[in-house]
């Protein structure tokens, strides 16, 4: 089984950089995007073998996520609590697709931003995604994908020593990841690489940032602790355009 996972800062953008074609190009049995940055109705994409599901922001233009996904899922929702009305996501920041045999969480974690402002915000965020993730590893094991807005060691961004205590590098952001870790589910990509270095999934807009390759592995495939033997391979497709980002692989066994 195939997953990709692409943030793509803005979708409609994306389209006119190659997205299609590398979607028909993989072939994936489900790809999640993040940071669609629309509202229904916006785009319509054309791709009947797959169903499709969106969770757009309420705030136009900013955030949101879609799955695409060959076989139908079980169960589809939108948000950490669809019991409690409060407690929805106005971000449009995680879908869950149940399937027979496993959960898949398509998440896009807030930025704690620049100021780190809006870190107390992101660090509530953390805790309750990671009672949601565990209560749904209860029930059958999870697959979760997107970005998660956090270089977890120092071999995940190319200036540590200058990034230390900013925004997805600070010890509170990088302490939720390894709790998350250490709570029974694989970073998959360290899982088969673990120590290489210099393998990135965001790059700056600025000049040369991309083409020096200083960047941050901040997107993941992160998978239940209960279906190591099933993993098979992972990749970060860097030369892949259209976004800040570059897409994630995830090869499961069925």
């Amino acid at each position: 089984m195939k997953l990709i996972s692409w943030n793509v800062n803005g979708i409609r953008a994306c389209v006119k950089k190659g997205f299609m074609e590398y979607f028909q190009q993989m072939d994936a049995d489900i790809f999640c995007i993040q940071e669609t940055k629309l509202q229904e109705g916006q785009i319509e994409l054309d791709f009947p073998e797959y169903h499709q599901y969106w969770n757009y922001a309420v705030k136009k233009g900013y955030s949101g996520t879609a799955v695409f996904t060959k076989v139908k899922p079980l169960h589809v929702t939108y948000g950490l609590d669809m019991e409690d009305k409060e407690r929805r996501e106005p971000e449009g920041r995680i879908i869950t697709l149940e399937f027979d045999n496993f959960f898949l969480v398509n998440v896009y974690t807030p930025n704690s931003q620049r100021d780190l402002a809006r870190l107390d915000f992101r660090l509530d965020w953390e805790d309750r995604f990671l009672a949601y993730i565990q209560s749904l590893d209860e029930v059958k094991p999870v697959i979760l994908c997107g970005d998660l807005n956090v270089a977890h060691t120092e071999i995940d961004l190319k200036n540590p020593k200058a990034n230390r205590n900013n925004s997805g590098f600070t010890e509170e952001e990088r302490g939720k990841m390894t709790r998350m870790l250490g709570a029974g589910f694989i970073d998959t990509f360290r899982h088969f690489y673990p120590n290489q270095i210099e393998k990135y999934t965001w790059w700056s807009y600025m000049n040369k940032v991309r083409e020096r390759n200083i960047g941050w592995r901040i997107d993941y495939f992160i998978v239940s602790k209960s279906w190591q033997d099933k993993l098979v391979g992972a990749a970060i497709h860097a030369e892949i355009l259209g976004s800040d980002h570059c897409p994630i692989l995830l090869e499961i066994k069925k």
